[in-house]
């Protein structure tokens, strides 16, 4: 569960299936959606949000950032290596 105050995010489903949760608050995430394949999320700045995995195989996705969120050519494997990234460097806004 994470949330950017300044930045917009794309996410696009390259292979997988999962949930996508929204909300305006942490606790009030009333958008749901199951996503699969090619499919791709916009998350508005300031929105409370989570993937979760509900296959059987690894989810891969990507996402992009407006502004720019990360420095240029950063890559997390795993989403505990993105988490440990925004700890470390303070890259989660």
């Amino acid at each position: 569960m994470e949330m950017h105050p300044n930045v917009d995010q794309f996410l696009r489903v390259e292979q997988g299936q999962g949930i996508v949760q929204m909300g305006k608050n942490k606790d009030h995430l009333n958008f749901k959606r199951n996503v699969y394949d090619d499919s791709a999320i916009i998350i508005p700045a300031g929105t409370w949000h989570n993937l979760t995995n509900t296959g059987r195989i690894p989810l891969k996705l990507y996402s992009i950032y407006a502004p720019p969120n990360h420095p240029f050519g950063t890559v997390h494997v795993t989403k505990g290596d993105a988490l440990a990234s925004e700890e470390e460097y303070g890259h989660g806004n």
